[in-house]
């Protein structure tokens, strides 16, 4: 029997689902720019003679948006999550890694957004412990409750919570401030900014759950630490655990395995009681899986599991950063839809919705830490995700960093990555990687539990392998070679570039899609691989710069439209046939499909039949020829046929007939024009215009309506690119009956429910 290097049974919780005393409260904020340039700018933010942390809420005269009887009236009214610097302008001076936004330390007025939340807390309340938790803030943040300073958290990719008792005023109306302060690029990827995830209330009484610390073991027993209201007696405190299965029945014991084809979730209810009396309530859905990676890749509940990965950032277009829980599974679906199994989280810790998702739906995670090393701030940083995340059942491998050029290949870096390894070890039994993109022996990744390659034509994988036969490894990124959806030429003016697959006029055989694909296919000890990137993000768009606004590298576009990349996957690694056609480049036709076998035509002429080689693809030369058609023949199946031509008639599909009338819910409508770049006209009734996109990596439009509320965000102008648009539609809170959704003189309804 083989030795297994990683065999982990795990019971994991996605713990972010709200418990019975937790209540998001995303609705109703204000919003305004503040000014990092001076303190006076900045609504004169912390120049009284006795500062917010020199004496506990003295403002000594300071009128500015700590201070409780501040007037955010004038304030833009804001749902979360929410990303100013998506309204921004751009500037061909701006930071080239954040997509050219005027963001940043050369952009003080831009840089610092104030946040104000008014909330009524009853009378009856008193006595419990109240807290608010936000899951993620960029960046460098600072938190007051009625002008109490509470804390703050300077990293941008962290959750942090903060206790609200003391500092509330019960009965009466509590002004919740946030600060926010993005002048510092935490990546060198486009972060947003702005309080950019869900933010919860949670209201506990005597005894109370601190925050990240609930773990629920594989036997159905819980590890938790808890605090209690002074004065009471410990030994009054106690706990009661529930398991219920998928049906909501109350079971002794979880049995049914989590899987990526039966994503099976449990609940795991949690109640603290004093003296006999429930004071806290905490439910969570958990997963049961076993996994292990050694010599045979990785295997899943036992059964070797080839991963299918892309690496993923946190921002989509019409939102930024702000994605909200919808989108993120709409996007999920469509990487499942081409036969993706994993995301890379790249590179920082995930939104815990996104996470949620990948447990529901059927997703493989690597979590990955924002800031690498060994020193206190790093390690805090590390352990937070791990306490945050360490029981979804999604997440099979812990990242400590990615691409460390300055100390990788030292023995210094090699220290920092043990003394994090051994962190992640006495936390969590699952295996720890790193994302290397020069390995050599004795280097960071060769100390990792899984080494993690970034590139196989920087990387000796098979060198590494024959020395350590016993390791898996994985592909933590894979060039996809793609360039601008629907476009067949680099145009530098306009930010267009040619997919490095399709150009005839070079040998890129290292980097075409195929070649990454067919290496970790071969291989079984691989485990899989991880392109760059699942889908198109803003910022770092080399090797374009200025006007190009956005990375190309996408399997889809920043919409989620798919490239002709994609279709190369979904031949490959979905059971659905698949015929398409690219180009021509150069007088070449290039064509995806799992087809046995592919005729094609230019024009009227037949260009003649071709086998297709497994995981790979067939070219034609078709001279000057631009209308092209090609049949695809399978023993025992069907005949498939595909061309070129343009789409016949407009349309539009939206993601889902109905949403949720909380302010939260979103529908995704994909529109299909006629004309390659069309201006359409769009309006809607009893909902808000979220946001929109097209695509294009030099995109510079106005991505929302800029009305002061959601009754100002009704309308706007809409471009399609190479024939695709795409239009985010989210719910009004209290709303009713349906939205009316109008675009170019169409119409289309959505019910509220």
């Amino acid at each position: 029997m083989k030795k297994a290097l990683f065999l982990i049974i795990a019971l994991a919780v996605a713990c972010s689902a709200a418990g019975a005393d937790r209540t998001l409260v995303n609705n109703g904020w204000r919003f305004a720019l503040g000014d990092a340039s001076s303190m006076r700018s900045d609504f004169t933010h912390g120049t009284e003679y006795f500062s917010y942390v020199c004496k506990v809420a003295s403002n000594s005269g300071n009128k500015g948006p700590a201070a409780p009887g501040f007037d955010d009236s004038l304030w833009q009214e804001v749902n979360l999550p929410h990303d100013w610097a998506v309204d921004l302008p751009f500037s061909g001076s701006a930071s080239h890694s954040h997509g050219y936004k005027c963001l940043g330390w050369k952009y003080p007025q831009y840089s610092i957004g104030w946040y104000r939340k008014h909330i009524f807390i009853p009378a009856e309340d008193e006595g419990k412990q109240i807290s608010i938790e936000f899951e993620g803030v960029f960046r460098d943040c600072q938190v007051f409750c009625n002008g109490i300073y509470l804390g703050g958290e300077r990293s941008g990719y962290l959750g942090s919570s903060y206790d609200l008792s003391e500092a509330l005023d019960y009965g009466r109306d509590n002004v919740i401030t946030v600060r926010c302060d993005a002048s510092l690029e935490e990546g060198w990827f486009y972060e947003g900014a702005g309080i950019y995830r869900n933010v919860y209330l949670r209201k506990q009484g005597r005894v109370a759950l601190k925050y990240n610390t609930l773990k629920v073991h594989p036997d159905g027993s819980v590890s938790f630490d808890h605090t209690l209201r002074p004065g009471l007696d410990p030994s009054k405190v106690s706990h009661r655990v529930t398991i219920l299965d998928a049906g909501g029945r109350s079971v002794p014991a979880m049995e049914h395995k989590w899987s990526l084809e039966d994503p099976y979730l449990y609940t795991v209810r949690l109640e603290l009681l004093y003296d006999g009396r429930v004071e806290s309530v905490t439910e969570c859905r958990y997963g049961l899986r076993d996994i292990s990676f050694d010599e045979r890749g990785f295997l899943l509940n036992g059964s070797p599991v080839k991963l299918k990965g892309a690496n993923v950032h946190q921002d989509a277009a019409g939102v930024g950063a702000g994605v909200p829980d919808a989108l993120w599974e709409y996007r999920i679906l469509r990487l499942k839809e081409f036969g993706f199994n994993a995301i890379r989280l790249s590179h920082n810790p995930g939104s815990p919705a996104m996470l949620d998702a990948c447990d529901r739906l059927g997703m493989l995670v690597i979590d990955e830490n924002r800031q690498f090393g060994s020193g206190p701030e790093q390690l805090r940083q590390l352990e937070s995700m791990v306490r945050r995340d360490w029981n979804h059942p999604c997440i099979i491998l812990w990242s400590i960093g990615n691409e460390e050029w300055a100390v990788e290949t030292s023995p210094k870096g090699v220290k920092m990555a043990q003394v994090a390894s051994e962190l992640v070890h006495s936390l969590d039994s699952r295996p720890v990687t790193y994302g290397q993109c020069n390995h050599a022996r004795f280097q960071v990744a060769d100390v990792m539990d899984v080494p993690g390659y970034n590139y196989i034509k920087q990387n000796d994988i098979d060198g590494d392998h024959r020395v350590r036969p016993e390791r898996a490894a994985v592909g933590t990124e894979e060039t996809s070679g793609s360039g601008t959806r629907g476009k067949y030429a680099t145009v530098r003016e306009k930010g267009w570039m040619l997919s490095l697959n399709l150009n005839a006029s070079k040998d890129t055989t290292a980097y075409a899609i195929e070649r990454g694909w067919q290496f970790f296919e071969q291989r079984p000890w691989a485990a899989g691989l991880f392109y760059w990137t699942g889908f198109d993000y803003r910022g770092e768009p080399n090797p374009m710069s200025w006007p190009a606004t956005g990375s190309q590298f996408g399997i889809f576009d920043y919409c989620g439209f798919p490239k002709d990349e994609a279709f190369y996957l979904r031949s490959w690694w979905t059971g659905d046939p698949v015929l398409h056609i690219c180009g021509p480049v150069d007088g070449v036709v290039t064509v995806y499909s799992n087809m046995d076998e592919v005729t094609l035509w230019a024009g009227s002429r037949s260009l003649g039949r071709k086998k297709m080689p497994r995981s790979g693809h067939l070219s034609w030369e078709v001279g000057s020829a631009t209308a092209i058609r090609a049949k695809g023949a399978r023993k025992g199946g069907k005949a498939l046929w595909a061309d070129n031509s343009a789409p016949a008639a407009f349309a539009m599909k939206a993601s889902k007939a109905a949403m949720a009338a909380d302010g939260q819910d979103v529908v995704v409508v994909d529109i299909t024009t006629v004309l390659p770049e069309e201006k359409l006209q769009v309006r809607i009734e009893n909902a808000e215009l979220l946001g929109w996109g097209n695509g294009d990596p030099g995109f510079k439009a106005v991505e929302r309506p800029t009305g002061a509320t959601p009754a100002g965000r009704n309308s706007l102008e809409i471009e399609s690119f190479s024939h695709l648009a795409q239009l985010l539609v989210r719910s009004v809170e209290g709303s009713k009956g349906t939205a009316h959704l109008e675009i170019g003189g169409r119409t289309l309804e959505i019910a509220l429910e």
